[in-house]
């Protein structure tokens, strides 16, 4: 039986759309978000709290934080890529559509445990599906997934290794602006859930990953691919 086709830049499109999806409902259950988005939430907390500063939303505290992981991959890198940039252009789409999602979707009550975990179900779902998804494309993800991929290639290291290093390091930057900005003590953006994600995620997506290769014939729309291999 001949399987449907699914074009790898729908795949992009679908990718974003769950991602941001996923973090937003992941918020608002407040059970703590991925380690990998964990440090641009934390500071975007802080900032918009100081008068005039409310823009400072999580869309722009992503795509903001992200630039500065694109220059330091061309710095580590010595070079520039156009995929490079384009990675950034991902990261922005993204960054304008959580902050859609965070203003369609409305902040749960902390005493309703019942939604609160199935919303936190519903992030997680979305979440690994938007990944997923994003690796069956040939376009620039966001630079959380750019700078694991290139700095596995330049150090001729596991992706998966660099990845969990990669991890490790942004719990622990999350962790450090949540006790300076807040307080010691205080996990801003950070809980179980966090646990969980770093647990799981690897498993959901490669389920996801193998259950979308086995429904689909995933293939190039159009015919952009050398552009984003210079």
């Amino acid at each position: 039986m001949k399987k449907p086709i699914f074009y790898t830049e729908a795949a992009y499109a679908v990718g974003i759309l769950a991602l941001a999806l996923g973090v937003t409902f992941m918020e608002r259950a407040d059970f703590g978000l991925s380690m990998v988005v964990a440090p641009a939430y934390v500071i975007h907390r802080y900032i918009s709290m100081f008068p005039g500063m409310e823009w400072f939303s999580f869309g722009v505290a992503e795509y903001t934080l992200q630039l500065v992981l694109v220059v330091v991959l061309m710095i580590v890198m010595r070079r520039f890529r156009w995929s490079y940039l384009f990675s950034f252009v991902t990261v922005v789409i993204y960054g304008y559509i959580l902050d859609l999602f965070m203003w369609l979707i409305p902040s749960i009550s902390a005493d309703n445990i019942l939604l609160r975990v199935v919303f936190f179900i519903a992030g997680e779902v979305f979440c690994t599906l938007g990944v997923s998804m994003v690796f069956h494309t040939y376009i620039s993800p966001e630079a959380y997934e750019l700078f694991v991929s290139e700095l596995s290639r330049k150090l001729n290291k596991p992706s998966s290794r660099v990845k969990w290093v990669y991890d490790v390091v942004s719990c622990v930057v999350g962790i450090a602006l949540s006790f300076i900005f807040f307080g010691f003590g205080q996990f801003v953006g950070i809980g179980w859930g966090t646990v969980l994600c770093a647990l799981i995620n690897g498993v959901i997506i490669g389920w996801m990953c193998k259950a979308e290769d086995k429904l689909f014939e995933f293939r190039d729309g159009l015919k952009l691919r050398p552009l984003f291999e210079k």
